[in-house]
């Protein structure tokens, strides 16, 4: 109690989740750990890691490719990737390997 006056859980209103900032780049330099060097269209560098949905349908991302980003507003130094768009050149017919665990 402060000031005389008890607190109730009803009073208190849940914050709403923060608007992301999504903007576009292009990879310039593969990190160790799945980090990326990622080059906004304004010159800046941030740093970027994979998007857990990605990861899971194992989309990999080469430098040059542009990316779609998600950033938060509190830290524009870091985002995440969540979309690699594709070139105007592929085919799509690459050959997969399977010499990964499951």
């Amino acid at each position: 109690m402060t000031g005389g006056r008890q607190l109730c859980l009803s009073e208190f209103k849940p914050l709403a989740k923060e608007d992301l900032l999504t903007i576009e780049g292009f990879i310039g330099e593969i990190l160790p750990d799945g980090l990326f060097v990622v080059r906004l269209d304004n010159a800046h560098k941030i740093i970027a890691y994979t998007a857990g949905k990605m990861r899971k349908f194992r989309i990999r991302s080469v430098v040059g490719d542009r990316v779609h980003l998600e950033m938060t507003p509190y830290d524009l130094t870091k985002g995440r990737i969540v979309f690699r768009e594709r070139d105007a050149n592929h085919t799509g017919l690459a050959k997969r390997r399977n010499n990964f665990r499951k």
